[in-house]
């Protein structure tokens, strides 16, 4: 029995076998969870991808095409889960983020509103969105998880997308507010950089890939997702019945110290 045994999950974020999504997916049905998993802006490539999960190739878990942005979509997701299967959920999963090269890799100063409009609404208000898409299926309460990057420094590079991330852990923390009192627990974990395809389209962001693994008192492999599937798994799971609101941090325990210390 493993610790998600009979739960339903949605995810997002699933591109390929590199993203964070793939792992949560991978590690949520290895502890017994059933899933459905949603994919902007190529849902063929999501559904070749999910073939790799434990489930096999037979038993291929469903995809469901959602533009976070889209109201239209969000609007008719509750019906799309239904009809694939799913009359009720148990967690969902924020794996979403982008901004427009404009708003990253040292261009903070130019970057349009524009620009920055489309990183908030894609990356700070989908949680919100998201969520509120799935509470017609959350009756019996259940937990939203959402992936963070530490918001609290000004990362190098980073830029319109850190300030994306301390939008998300505000928003994180007034859904909390808002949807406790329906059994909801929403929380974020903030892992250390990975290398998904997403972070590699951030310019100059191999800079923190470097350094991060010899600063980090536990070191940090910018390959293994593991960690933080696993710490997405625990928080989607009961072993957390009373926490929400909060940031969970899997990045090596560099968060604790002074900067890229020795």
């Amino acid at each position: 029995m493993g610790i998600l045994e009979g739960k339903r999950i949605l995810i997002t974020g699933v591109l390929t076998d590199a993203s964070i999504g793939f792992h949560i997916a991978r590690v949520a049905q290895e502890q017994g969870a059933e899933v459905v998993l949603t994919a902007y802006p190529r849902p063929t490539l999501t559904e070749r991808t999910a073939r790799r999960l434990p489930s096999g190739p037979d038993n291929v878990p469903p995809v469901l095409e959602l533009d976070v942005t889209n109201a239209e979509q969000l609007e008719g997701l509750a019906g799309n889960l239904r009809d694939a299967g799913f009359d009720h959920l148990d967690g969902v999963v924020h794996a979403i983020g982008f901004a427009p090269q404009t708003a990253l890799g040292g261009n903070f100063l130019e970057t349009p509103w524009e620009d920055v409009a489309t990183a908030v609404h894609a990356s700070t208000y989908s949680l919100k969105s998201l969520t509120m898409a799935c509470m017609p299926l959350m009756k019996e309460g259940g937990s939203v998880v959402g992936l963070d990057f530490d918001a609290t420094k000004a990362w190098p590079v980073y830029d319109w997308m850190g300030v994306a991330k301390a939008g998300l852990e505000s928003c994180a923390r007034y859904l909390a507010k808002y949807l406790g009192p329906q059994g909801v627990r929403v929380n974020l974990v903030a892992a250390g950089p990975l290398g998904t395809m997403a972070a590699k389209s951030i310019p100059g962001f191999e800079g923190m890939t470097e350094l991060w693994p010899k600063a980090a008192p536990l070191g940090w492999d910018t390959k293994d997702c593991e960690p933080t599937a696993r710490a997405c798994a625990m928080l989607l799971s009961d072993w957390f019945p009373a926490t929400t609101g909060e940031i969970l941090h899997v990045d090596g325990g560099l968060h604790a110290i002074g900067g890229y210390a020795d």
